[in-house]
């Protein structure tokens, strides 16, 4: 039989367990031997603090050691570790969850026991916060205990940067608290050489203030703790699984009405014949996937789903104009250049005035032309012919 760890270092050994165990996932083998491991070292733990009676109802906490006092949060740590064990039954989950409950009333219980937490912080603690029903007082409690929890940490933290125990930042309560453990003496059954009085004020300190944020952070595992319970104990029950029978008549009967059975199978509506999709005011009565017929109908739906809610142009601005230029819609001139250039009938007249030249003898029999059918026309219809005076 191997020599039989001290307390301390039995402790340490459960909180190094501990935070491997925390880092892998919970469903892993690996993991679960871990989990095993710390709930072993911390039960001793639990045994060993029995047996020497390190805390007593009738004592202060003046009058516990501050190497002591450090396993007041044993059971905070058995909660956390239990809370990483793997099951896979209801019943066994809603045993779980009790005895994590169990744990952490016991370390609320022994920190209200010597008075480590003052009113204040009772109070902060005291209701929970799904009992609130105004939105705005549950927000303003959240807010609370958060400055209030951010408070206390940045206290442990200046604590731990005095002593020098840790300069990296811890990822979780369980290394929080094992970077304020005391350091182990060499020689446990020695108690001649006691640290001075300064060490002893600062570590005595970090520990009280990490025994208080630890409080609240059990105080808030608690409430969620007693939510599942009582979503477990509210969760219908399992329906009974039928039994498989082993008479051999009623899967060869099966066999024989799947085979002869001419009747079609009932249309219940939707698009699969099995019932409707939606009810009438659009909420899902059934989980179903938007899937194309094809892989091509299907990878056109995917390639759509991150896109924009509106149509995407097609062309460059550029483009459309050269486009709708050649279509004849942009109108181009306009300018003093245009109303400085002559009409069509004074540049007619100014090119029949080119006497001597085929071109202007051209344009000149195009005006008289243009003359004398101008004239016909005012013959015909002189000025105010057209106006009936309103008389149809």
């Amino acid at each position: 039989m191997g020599e039989e760890l001290p307390l301390s270092s039995l402790f340490r050994r459960a909180l190094t367990t501990s935070s491997r165990a925390f880092n892998l996932p919970t469903i892993e083998d690996d993991t679960q031997q871990l989990v095993q491991s710390a709930l072993h070292d911390l039960r001793q733990c639990t045994t060993h603090i029995a047996k020497l009676a390190l805390f007593s109802p009738n004592e202060q906490l003046a009058d516990i050691p501050t190497r002591d006092l450090v396993y007041l949060l044993v059971p905070y740590v058995l909660s956390e570790v239990q809370s990483r064990v793997r099951v896979t039954e209801r019943e066994d989950r809603s045993d779980l969850a009790r005895e994590v409950k169990r744990y952490l009333e016991a370390y609320i219980h022994y920190l209200e026991l010597y008075d480590i937490v003052n009113q204040e912080d009772r109070d902060l603690y005291e209701r929970p916060t799904s009992s609130v029903t105004d939105p705005a007082k549950r927000r303003e409690l959240k807010i609370k205990r958060y400055k209030r929890e951010k408070e206390i940490k940045t206290r442990i933290e200046a604590v731990r940067r005095r002593t020098s125990q840790s300069i990296s930042e811890p990822t979780s309560n369980i290394e929080l608290i094992a970077s304020i453990l005391p350091g182990e003496s060499p020689k446990p059954d020695s108690a001649s050489e006691e640290p001075d009085a300064d060490t002893e004020d600062i570590l005595r300190e970090a520990v009280v203030l990490l025994l208080r944020f630890i409080y609240a952070e059990a105080q808030t595992q608690l409430e969620r703790t007693n939510e599942e319970l009582e979503l477990l104990r509210m969760a219908p029950p399992i329906p009974p699984q039928p039994t498989p029978t082993a008479d051999p008549r009623v899967g060869k009967k099966q066999a024989q009405d799947d085979m002869w059975k001419l009747d079609a199978p009932v249309n219940r509506g939707g698009p699969d014949g099995k019932g409707p999709l939606l009810d009438p005011q659009g909420k899902p009565l059934r989980p179903f996937v938007l899937l194309g017929k094809t892989a091509a109908d299907r990878a056109r739906l995917q390639a759509q789903v991150f896109q924009a809610d509106h149509r995407l142009p097609t062309m460059s601005v550029e483009e459309y104009l050269q486009i709708e230029q050649e279509r004849g819609n942009i109108i181009t001139g306009g300018g003093p250049a245009s109303e400085n250039k002559p009409t069509s009938k004074e540049q007619l007249a100014i090119d029949a005035e080119q006497d001597g030249t085929l071109f202007g003898e051209e344009k000149a029999e195009e005006k008289r032309r243009k003359d004398e059918s101008w004239a016909h026309y005012t013959d015909h219809n002189p000025k105010g012919a057209g106006n009936t005076m309103n008389r149809g």
